[in-house]
């Protein structure tokens, strides 16, 4: 894969671009559809304030670890402490709970429909990847912690 598309074909990326088809979504088509202030400014503070802090938790226990946060790259080691005892993803769970915040947020209703196709996309492209390399490099550990600690949560 050339290089540039390497780099483009990255977690943030993706979830950039959903980001930015919600934000238009909701600003050029909202087609009078609104789920009101109140309670969905509240909700939309809580999934990007939770999904941003399931990140940085993710990524500090992979620097303790000292181990790579970067897709398609080798693992040097299984990480199963600390938010990795809840979920085996947990960046790409905060990456569904802010794209959904950021949703509610832009107040673009047809856009909720985003959310799965999201959680499809990076399944398909890096979560069944990644977890094949790491079954394939950690066998026995792998099968022990896949069977203790779900997919997503």
């Amino acid at each position: 894969m050339p290089r540039m598309i390497r780099w483009l074909d990255l977690p943030p990326v993706w979830l950039l671009a959903f980001i930015a088809a919600a934000w238009a979504q909701g600003r050029f088509v909202p087609m009078g559809l609104s789920l009101g202030d109140t309670w969905s400014g509240l909700l939309a503070g809580l999934l990007i304030g939770g999904g941003l802090i399931l990140m940085l938790l993710a990524v500090l226990e992979f620097r303790r670890h000292q181990t790579t946060v970067i897709p398609h790259r080798e693992a040097d080691r299984l990480v199963q402490s600390g938010i990795f005892n809840r979920s085996r993803n947990p960046i790409y769970l905060g990456d569904a709970m802010v794209l959904t915040g950021l949703i509610l947020r832009f107040d673009a209703v047809l856009s909720l429909m985003l959310v799965p196709v999201f959680v499809w996309v990076i399944e398909q492209r890096f979560i069944i990847p990644e977890e094949n390399r790491l079954r394939r490099k950690f066998r026995a550990e792998f099968a022990r912690y896949e069977r203790k600690v779900r997919r997503w949560v």
